[in-house]
């Protein structure tokens, strides 16, 4: 309250920021007389000038009021667009780290141009990000003839782009894309074996569209590239048969209440749990079924996973609901994400929660997978050395964006006064009741002729309005978003006169609807003179009749647990100063009144004498609803936050995996590292085996080490060689030369096999060993945080904190990963021999005609790779290589590893 007070008499943050903004639009503006004078060769030679300014480091803050002004005359020749002034604030905004709040119609596109030429200029690459390709090909097709007009290249990373039309992409000045593909190339290049098959350069500057949907809604959604695992499907299906005989009870066991049931659920957090009644029924169960052994226990070691399916079944059957959460089509599962209300095909929830989901639809159960690479969001855009964004609702958000990616948010002025209506709340008891007030509702405008958008949570509310529609008559347009071109098309005519849309949640998001319908939909390049002419006064004439009519009017079929997803639907209608109405239908039904908020507020509906029907209209209703979505939001913020504070400790390692993979990429000898991790791997052996610094027999247990080495590493240690001193044999070994003469022995033997092929090959073949066990320990690593993650909270009961824990356990795994990696890349390398089948005849080097590697096969199966990175000995019958042939071998032959792949591709990929 002080600070709302001392804000109406000093001003706001926002407000500072905007005046000291508005000097530099003073200084743009002064430049535009100038710069219309230019030519466009002039203008163009503008990039070159601002380029050669930067080499001499002059930073982009002092060249921004003029490369500004030069985007402006260039927007205006190529577009007949000019930037508005606060297009320009948007601009600055953007360019100083920050969120701009731009409302829609604002034209957050054409802002997006000012900052990105003018940081592109660094030549280190722009990334503009959008939700869907459509957007990311559609903004990137209208803007490159910006770009390159002012002398700039653009690129856009699509989804199912080759690698190499995406690393041509990536070197534009400028690409556009979507988060996932950005996300996800930066795990593949995470995950290649060639430094020269990376596609991304370093991340330097990103602007997201849309910055809220996809730093604050898709934050709890981590971006996982994963491979298969074990086949499970008999369990899931055994599982699904126990659920549906489980009794729910309303809330959990404790001292004062004891309930009859076998489970209950937590709708806030989307979870089920089992009560001690449902536990010994489901052993019951189970062990008739002989799943699990009669002494045994669910939360025996050896069932936890059993446990984990059971938990994952009750969720699939209680708490996600088909044509809600999910849809089925073509024997598939297909999510549907709770934002946006698209489909999103090709991905699956983990936990075992998607294959339960399929047993329960009676579909084919796929295998569940396992983690490869992971990382979320959060932790990806956090990367990039400059980072901002852009939305029409980002304010209610502010506290979060600084908070995660400490980013202000700015609200930016609009460009005319915004006189949109939004009408209170219409709250009835029934959902039936509200439906029907809906129909009426549209029933009404629609005769009218007034524009209406109808935004529903759901594909199943969607389509019950659309049935209810049909029934009377009335025609519409319903977006299930499976379709973002059509959907474009479709979002963009909702303005047109007597029109009706129905539309999921946020779908068409990123296109504005016009009155009097989208234009630019109707002319193209067929037609004349006298068409486009008639077709534009035709659209004007429409558009000034909806005007009359109150502009766009938006209903809401329900509150959204977010206010921000309410004002994004209410922000469809209103642009660029345009008339419009919007109203919220609820009732006490709705998931978010039923709850959160259904006892405060049916009190006060049954206080007014609510009859069936009947909807109430006041203020204490709608801050009783504000409350509650203020609650849900702050619930979901504490929920990101939590995922991000467990998602750091992995970052950190993961940070420092991929540094060290790429530094082995790039690296042509790493002789040096191996002998390292040799005198590491060797020196925890001798002080296992050898326990005094100075030899004594009771001490020294020689026998078993020289049988350890032998059977460890193929080496056979000549011990008595090895404790000598001097020819008297009067002086006593140390521990410490002893270790540095096995090395020295060891590096000999080693340097044998280097001298029979050649340093090039061994050293490839080292880092290609290396890669594939460090890509495979960090899959089992990933496999073993995420059961760790599962479990830690059962820490709490003992009194520790769950996260620092956490920390402390993943810190003692991560160290034991790194020992392991260093153990197993010496004990592969030790173990490879070289065959000489006619050794006899041998005469010189240069007479060596076949050689191979022994042992191949029993050394890589023992790495345990999962089929995707089977780089080596894939045939069977075929499991030595013959390294010594690598060298003469074409780039497009076939590998004689018998993978069945060109040779440029497989092992002479690590040349």
């Amino acid at each position: 309250m002080l600070k709302n007070f001392l804000s109406k008499i000093f001003g706001s943050h926002n407000d500072h920021v905007l005046r000291r903004i508005k000097k530099i639009v003073n200084t743009i503006n002064n430049l535009e007389k100038n710069f219309e004078k230019l030519t466009d060769l002039e203008l163009k030679n503008k990039t070159i000038f601002f380029k050669k300014k930067i080499q001499k480091n002059i930073a982009l803050e002092n060249i921004l009021p003029e490369a500004f002004a030069v985007v402006r005359e260039a927007s205006k020749r190529v577009f007949s667009m000019r930037h508005f002034d606060v297009q320009l604030i948007g601009g600055i905004v953007l360019n100083n780290n920050c969120v701009a709040e731009m409302r829609t119609g604002e034209g957050k596109t054409l802002t997006a141009t000012l900052p990105a030429y003018l940081n592109a200029l660094t030549g280190k690459g722009v990334h503009i990000v959008t939700v869907n390709d459509y957007l990311a090909k559609r903004d990137a097709e209208n803007n490159k003839i910006l770009f390159e007009f002012l002398g700039l290249t653009v690129g856009m990373n699509l989804s199912g782009m080759s690698s190499n039309e995406k690393k041509i992409s990536y070197l534009a000045d400028i690409t556009y894309g979507t988060n996932n593909e950005f996300g996800f190339d930066f795990l593949r290049d995470n995950m290649v074996f060639n430094y020269l098959d990376k596609v991304q350069r370093n991340l330097n500057y990103a602007i997201i569209d849309e910055v809220d949907s996809i730093l604050i809604d898709e934050a709890r959604t981590p971006l996982i590239i994963s491979g298969p695992t074990e086949d499970n499907s008999e369990l899931y299906i055994q599982i699904n048969k126990i659920i549906p005989k489980l009794i729910y009870q309303e809330k959990e066991d404790s001292d004062s209440f004891k309930g009859k049931g076998h489970f209950f659920i937590d709708e806030k957090s989307r979870q089920a749990y089992l009560t001690e009644n449902g536990l010994i029924y489901i052993e019951k169960i189970l062990v008739e079924k002989k799943i699990i052994k009669k002494e045994e226990s669910l939360y025996s070691n050896s069932n936890i996973i059993i446990m984990h399916h059971i938990i994952a079944g009750l969720r699939a059957h209680k708490l996600f609901i088909k044509n809600i959460d999910y849809i089925v089509k073509n024997n598939k599962i297909i999510i549907v994400d709770e934002h946006t209300g698209r489909l999103m095909k090709g991905r699956r929830w983990s936990d075992s929660l998607h294959q339960a989901i399929e047993a329960k639809e009676n579909v084919t159960i796929n295998n569940e997978n396992q983690t490869l690479a992971s990382i979320t969001f959060q932790n990806y855009f956090r990367l990039y050395t400059k980072l901002s964004g852009m939305t029409g609702t980002a304010n209610t958000e502010a506290f979060e964006f600084k908070e995660i990616y400490k980013l202000d948010t700015i609200t930016i002025p609009t460009n005319k006064p915004m006189i949109r209506k939004d009408l209170a709340d219409l709250v009835y008891i029934t959902e039936k009741e509200k439906i029907q007030a809906i129909i009426q509702d549209i029933k009404n405008k629609y005769f009218k002729g007034q524009p209406v958008l109808v935004g529903t949570v759901s594909i199943e509310k969607s389509e019950l309005i659309s049935k209810k529609l049909t029934e009377i008559g009335i025609k519409h347009n319903i977006l299930n978003a499976k379709l973002h071109s059509k959907e474009a098309e479709i979002i963009s005519q909702a303005g047109k006169k007597n029109a009706v849309t129905i539309a999921t949640n946020m779908a068409g998001r990123g296109t504005d609807i016009v009155l009097g319908g989208n234009i630019q939909f109707q002319l193209n390049n067929k037609l004349n003179k006298d068409q486009i002419k008639k077709i534009k006064i035709s659209w004007l004439n429409e558009h000034k009749k909806i005007l009359t009519l109150g502009g766009l009017y938006v209903i809401g079929t329900e509150r959204h647990e977010s206010r921000r997803i309410d004002n994004q639907l209410r922000g469809r209608s209103g642009r660029q100063g345009d008339c419009g109405s919007s109203r919220f239908y609820i009732s006490l039904e709705d998931p978010l009144m039923r709850i959160f908020a259904s006892t405060k507020i049916s009190k006060i509906m049954y206080k007014f004498g609510m009859k069936e029907n009947e909807s109430i209209e006041h203020p204490w209703i709608n801050k009783a609803i504000a409350r509650a979505q203020e609650k849900v939001e702050n619930y979901n913020f504490d929920i990101r936050k939590q995922l991000l504070e467990y998602d750091n400790v992995a970052n950190d390692q993961r940070l420092a995996i991929y540094t060290q993979r790429n530094r082995l990429l790039q690296s042509v000898n790493i002789k040096e590292i191996i002998k390292q991790f040799r005198k590491d791997v060797f020196k925890k052996v001798i002080d296992k085996y050898i326990k005094s610094d100075f030899f004594l027999e009771d001490e020294w247990n020689l026998i078993k080490l020289e049988n350890f080495f032998k059977k460890k590493f193929n080496l056979y240690l000549p011990i008595n060689k090895l404790l000598l001193i001097t020819k008297n044999n009067t002086q006593v070994i140390s521990k410490k030369i002893f270790f540095k003469r096995i090395i020295c022995f060891s590096e000999q033997e080693y340097d044998k096999k280097e001298k029979i092929l050649s340093s090039d090959i061994i050293r490839n073949f080292e880092k290609s060993i290396m890669l594939q066990l460090l890509d495979n320990l960090w899959k089992e690593h990933l496999a073993s945080m995420d059961y760790l993650r599962e479990g830690i909270h059962l820490r709490g009961y003992a009194q520790k904190d769950p996260k620092q824990e956490y920390k402390i356990e993943s810190f003692h795994m991560f160290n034991l990963m790194l020992n392991l990696l260093k153990k197993e890349i010496i004990t592969t390398l030790s173990k490879i021999s070289i065959e000489l089948p006619e050794q006899n005849m041998i005469k010189s080097s240069t007479q060596l005609k076949n050689f191979r590697i022994k042992n191949s096969k029993k050394i890589i199966n023992n790495l345990n790779f999962s089929k995707k990175d089977h780089r080596y000995f894939t045939d069977k019958k075929k499991t030595d290589i013959n390294i010594y042939s690598l060298n003469k071998i074409g780039r497009n032959n076939l590998c004689p590893c018998s993978s069945g792949k060109k040779y440029k591709f497989c092992h002479g990929n690590f040349k």
